[in-house]
């Protein structure tokens, strides 16, 4: 087989100055993707320009038509010829590309559209003329008067017919549907006052698969409507509220409670200044937060803002803008894990109301059940009558036909136990489920996972108190790597020295391991060093030594808390009860499994037909 080889040649090779065609074409390869890419550009085009309402038209997946329309300031006749300019631009004056406060600002989105497809721009500004331009290929035709009552109208149809070999990568139409879609969600989070509709106009039919309206009110509040519309209901009344600043680092948003996790992270949604990044840092920053209270097959639910001065913040990293760079990466960081630790720990015993509804999904009525009324329900005197008339004795069920195990009594505080977020304990059923009753329903707890989570809270917060014991080895192991890996271990070695891991320099690349944290017992140096550097570089911090006491701890408070099985009085049952209310995050497991369901009374009632 011949070897090409690019040294040797008979003909010296020429340097040519590409057409403009050809730089439009081989950038555009850069910055349009696909047609969701396409859409990003226009949509982020038209909130730079102050829009109130954006609504987006696709057609066949987006291959066939793109309509992007807008109601914002809009361009004049002589600055439109001059938007399909490359690297013309109207967000900055080059003079500082590290001070950037728009979606956009290189200039290139509208040339690489027009050089793919046939573009199509319709705009006016605020008293001038309404303008027309297309652009065909990269070849531009003759401006046009056009007839328009504001804002901007970009049409992009036949996208890559210039670039026919690109089609071939796009996949199904619904495919490319759906990653339009995502687009258009994500960017409508990050503008909760703008309304968005979308629409598929495939064969005329005009069908609107997504709107969101414009939201009032303030930060949270608009911002908590916008989830709503976007992620749904569920997902707002599960998540608790993030606000925090360090720095001059301001992090808002919401975060889900460890319950409401999914099996992807496909609802993890970050901002940098209100741009949508997919960033490895931040990724990692958001599942170290969740580290002790998700098993590893599970992921947050978040929508996160990080407002930083645009700086500190490099956001010309990447074609797409998707990727930025901070100048203190640490500093982002640790925001993030403490922020979020601190609003989990501050939701104490909360549970997600979701397992409210697969429970009651999992029960399977009588069918044919006849429904009951409110209004045909008999009231108390008449169910007491009722006792009586049956059978001797019925009658001194009246006032305690629940069958409690105790007397609702008073606790110390002068409240009833059925006042308690997790009502009294009424009964224990198979030896390992505690079924309280509450003042508007029941709760039912798996005793063995309650404790486990309040035993493991305990020893975490012992050893934060006493630290971790380390033990010295006889002979320090020395472990060869290269000098950057030494560095970079090193330099977070007093990190580690806080979980028991002491490291110092050895000579050249060798790292010398003295100490190591007792209840890791027998370690593999090497291998341990090894594993965390790759997360150093992959993550830019490692949580490994941390992780891997707490999975030891995790295992000690299994193996210490009550067993299923165990046979429990009402005052243990109780006393469970009331240190899971004053526990943090007591409403999950150590693998982010409930440790209790919450039924409503009329949730119960449906059971039964009775509502």
């Amino acid at each position: 087989m011949a070897v090409l080889d690019r040294n040797m040649s008979d003909d010296h090779p020429v340097i040519r100055q590409l057409d403009e065609a050809a730089i439009n074409r081989i950038a555009a390869g850069e910055v349009v993707e696909r047609p969701a890419s396409a859409v990003k550009e226009l949509v982020e085009n038209a909130l730079d320009a102050q829009a109130s309402r954006v609504e987006i038209e696709i057609a066949d997946g987006g291959k066939t038509l793109i309509r992007v329309s807008d109601d914002g300031t809009g361009m004049s006749e002589t600055d439109l010829p001059l938007a399909l300019a490359r690297h013309a631009t109207s967000k900055i004056d080059g003079a500082d590309l590290l001070n950037i406060h728009s979606f956009g600002f290189r200039g290139e989105a509208l040339p690489s559209l027009g050089a793919v497809g046939r573009l199509t721009i319709r705009s006016r500004a605020a008293g001038q003329t309404g303008a027309e331009l297309s652009v065909t290929g990269g070849v531009a035709e003759q401006l046009r008067p056009a007839a328009l009552t504001g804002g901007t109208v970009v049409e992009l149809r036949d996208l890559f017919f210039a670039t026919p070999a690109r089609l071939k990568f796009l996949r199904t139409d619904r495919a490319e549907m759906q990653a339009i879609t995502d687009v258009v969600k994500r960017l409508a989070m990050a503008e909760s006052h703008v309304s968005f509709v979308l629409r598929d106009v495939s064969g005329g039919k005009g069908r609107v698969t997504f709107r969101a309206d414009a939201q009032t009110g303030d930060l949270f509040g608009a911002l908590k409507g916008r989830l709503r519309q976007v992620l749904g209901k569920d997902f707002t009344e599960n998540a608790i509220p993030i606000e925090a600043e360090r720095d001059g680092v301001l992090l808002t948003g919401f975060a889900a409670l460890p319950t409401y996790s999914r099996g992807s992270a496909v609802q993890q949604f970050l901002f940098v200044n209100g741009r949508p990044v997919r960033d490895k840092l931040l990724i990692g920053a958001l599942r170290a937060a969740y580290m002790d209270t998700l098993s590893r097959d599970r992921h947050p639910a978040a929508c996160l803002f990080i407002e930083v001065d645009p700086t500190r913040v490099d956001v010309n990293v990447h074609p797409a803008k998707s990727e930025v760079r901070f100048r203190d990466p640490g500093t982002v960081r640790g925001l993030i894990v403490s922020a979020l630790r601190h609003a989990l720990a501050e939701s104490g015993h909360r549970s997600s109301s979701t397992v409210a509804g697969a429970t009651l999904g999992a029960f399977r009525p009588e069918p044919g059940a006849t429904r009951v009324y409110q209004m045909d329900r008999p009231s108390m005197a008449v169910r007491s009558a009722s006792y009586e008339a049956q059978s001797p004795g019925f009658a001194e069920m009246a006032q305690d036909y629940s069958a409690r195990v105790e007397p609702a009594v008073e606790h110390d505080d002068g409240r009833r136990l059925e006042q308690h977020p997790l009502g009294a304990a009424r009964a224990q059923v198979h030896e390992n489920y505690i079924v309280a009753q509450t003042e508007t329903g029941m709760v039912l707890v798996d005793q063995h996972a309650a404790h486990e989570r309040l035993v493991y809270e305990r020893l975490k917060r012992q050893m934060a108190d006493t630290g971790v014991a380390a033990q010295a080895l006889l002979i320090p192991e020395v472990v060869e790597m290269s000098e950057a890996d030494a560095q970079l271990l090193l330099g977070h070695a007093g990190a580690f020295g806080r979980f028991g891991l002491t490291l110092e320099p050895f000579g050249g690349g060798a790292v010398a391991v003295r100490e190591t944290p007792a209840l890791l017992g027998e370690v593999n140096c090497k291998a341990l060093l090894r594993d965390i550097l790759d997360e150093l570089a992959d993550e830019g911090s490692s949580d490994l030594v941390q992780s891997k006491l707490e999975a030891i701890l995790s295992r000690v408070a299994c193996h210490g808390s009550i067993r299923s099985g165990r046979r429990m009085q009402a005052d243990e049952m109780n006393a469970l009860l009331r240190e899971m209310e004053g526990t943090p995050l007591s409403g999950q497991c150590n693998h982010g499994r409930p440790t209790y369901v919450e039924l409503s009374l009329a949730d119960i009632e449906r059971l039964f037909g009775r509502s």
